[in-house]
């Protein structure tokens, strides 16, 4: 099992940061301290101490950056990184950039989006959740009260995600979808085909609206709540003040 990170996306509302960086590289240490850790170097951390060995970095807006920075993040945790390329990362969605990763998808792989500040406790979870047949497992947060823009997930105890959508009512969502997965190398064939499906309808699509084509299709994906742990998905400024506060937790 690898690391894999989407770290393709611009993050247009954390500017001016991300007039020269991708939003993964955005600094979530201290305000004013412009070279401390980032959600890429917090999620590469996260594997390194649950004993992975190799990462793939799914780049595209401001690659150069992460293509810069790769051999001191290699050495600083110990992780053999590949760089895959999405070259439609500044006009399409995630679902493409993920698809763009389906290779890497093949050795299972802990899923990590590039704008979720995390700790190390949701992979343990994840990896404590798998076998039984499991092929995919989604974090959740079934803790923290949602509103609209949460990614929410409508779980069946006997059969699974049912619905995985923005478009839901709070009060249906049995919680929320964190943006880490565990895929099992077993499921990548099937995952990249509902993510082509995906993308070729609706480039402007997400990847979970992939995991709810699996659904659609009858495929099993399962949850593991994470439990009253603090996170943050990263989109605008109010967004990267949470970020560094939980980030110096670490």
């Amino acid at each position: 099992m690898i690391g894999l990170v989407l770290a393709a996306g611009a993050g247009r509302r954390l500017r001016p940061y991300t007039d020269s960086l991708p939003k993964a590289l955005v600094p979530v240490g201290p305000a004013g301290i412009e070279d401390g850790p980032t959600v890429l170097d917090l999620t590469l951390a996260n594997f390194a101490e649950i004993g992975l060995t190799e990462a793939a970095i799914i780049v595209g807006y401001r690659k150069e950056a992460v293509y810069e920075r790769k051999e001191a993040l290699e050495r600083r945790y110990g992780l053999k990184l590949t760089l895959i390329d999405n070259d439609r990362a500044e006009d399409w969605n995630n679902a493409y950039s993920l698809w763009c990763g389906r290779d890497a998808l093949r050795d299972g792989v802990i899923l990590a989006n590039g704008d979720t500040v995390h700790p190390v406790s949701v992979e343990r979870t994840l990896l404590a959740a798998r076998g039984d047949g499991k092929k995919i497992i989604l974090a959740v947060d079934t803790v923290k009260k949602l509103a609209d823009e949460e990614m929410k997930v409508v779980v069946d105890p006997g059969k699974g995600v049912q619905k995985i959508t923005k478009l839901m009512e709070p009060a249906e969502a049995t919680g929320e979808y964190i943006g880490v997965t565990l895929i099992e190398g077993e499921a990548a064939p099937e995952l990249a085909d509902a993510l082509r499906t995906v993308w070729e309808s609706d480039p402007q699509q997400f990847y979970e609206h992939g995991y709810q084509e699996l659904v659609n299709r009858g495929f099993r994906i399962d949850v593991a709540p994470i439990g009253d742990v603090p996170w943050v998905e990263i989109d605008n400024h109010d967004d990267l003040a949470r970020g560094r506060e939980i980030a110096c937790r670490y």
